[in-house]
């Protein structure tokens, strides 16, 4: 009986102890995710550093062909990422995680400028389309006008021509008119030739300044490109090189036409001087 009573008390202490101890908490899913992504990213980082310290085509090439992780030949050139990598593998496992800070080089290193330039073109080529659209418009609304002026500047004039002529009762006194200096004026002023002649030709006076001046501006601007892609990057200081020469070329092949006009015109005789002033006419 003594027995039975001290196993039952003991088997009794033993539950209550056993009942008594914490279970172990389970691990958290989400807590090894992390710690697995921030060891990731640690590996990432050193092997970044030590991918800088080697010429920056080791990592361009590891990433065009990740193959090469694998290629003892060649990573026997570079000891100290033969060693990172062997005690990293899933470095070659996963290389576009780990080669991510460096850049692809199949992609534009500058995309942007291209696009810029391309906008900007497209841009000045839409304007000048425009300018173009607005000069006939403007053209035609001009000659239009001027046709019209002309037309009834005519009629005035051979309506009073007629009504004139009209009162005239014989030759005698049409031929006494015209001998005196009014009816010599009238006539003249007639806007219409039945036999007109060939017509005198002048110096393109203003057609030669406006070649030289637009030259100058065109060689101005020019140099002012060549001068700004110098401190462009090297995408967009070539389109600047480029745009910079055309305008340049355009600017002297303007200038130069100019000076052959003047000279031409000086030699045909076909530059005239400007009349002297009145002060010094007296």
């Amino acid at each position: 009986m003594i027995r039975t009573t001290i196993a039952a008390t003991l088997l009794g202490i033993t539950a209550a102890a056993f009942a008594q101890k914490p279970a172990p908490a389970p691990t958290s899913t989400s807590t090894t995710a992390a710690t697995i992504e921030a060891d990731s990213r640690q590996t990432r980082e050193d092997l970044t550093e030590i991918l800088r310290r080697y010429p920056p085509q080791v990592p361009q090439v590891l990433k065009l062909d990740p193959t090469l992780f694998a290629n003892n030949s060649y990573m026997a050139n570079y000891p100290a990422l033969a060693t990172f990598v062997t005690q990293h593998p899933e470095v070659a496992h996963n290389p576009e995680f780990f080669l991510q800070r460096f850049p692809d080089p199949d992609a534009n290193p500058n995309p942007g400028g291209y696009r810029m330039w391309r906008d900007i073109l497209s841009d000045i080529g839409g304007f000048t389309a425009f300018l173009v659209v607005v000069s006939v418009l403007i053209w035609a609304i001009r000659t239009l006008i001027e046709q019209r002026r002309w037309s009834r500047m005519v009629k005035m004039q051979t309506d009073v021509h007629s009504k004139l002529l009209d009162r005239f009762t014989s030759n005698e006194e049409l031929m006494a008119y015209i001998q005196t200096p009014t009816g010599r004026r009238f006539l003249e002023s007639a806007p219409i030739t039945l036999e007109p002649g060939p017509r005198p030709i002048s110096a393109p006076i203003g057609r030669i300044f406006w070649s030289l001046q637009a030259g100058l501006v065109a060689v101005a601007l020019g140099v002012g490109l060549d001068i700004v892609s110098l401190r462009a990057q090297r995408e967009s200081a070539e389109v600047l090189y480029g745009l910079g020469m055309i305008a340049l070329l355009i600017g002297i092949a303007l200038v130069i036409s100019s000076i052959v006009f003047y000279t031409l015109s000086r030699k045909f005789g076909l530059w005239t001087p400007p009349p002297p002033a009145a002060h010094e006419a007296e």
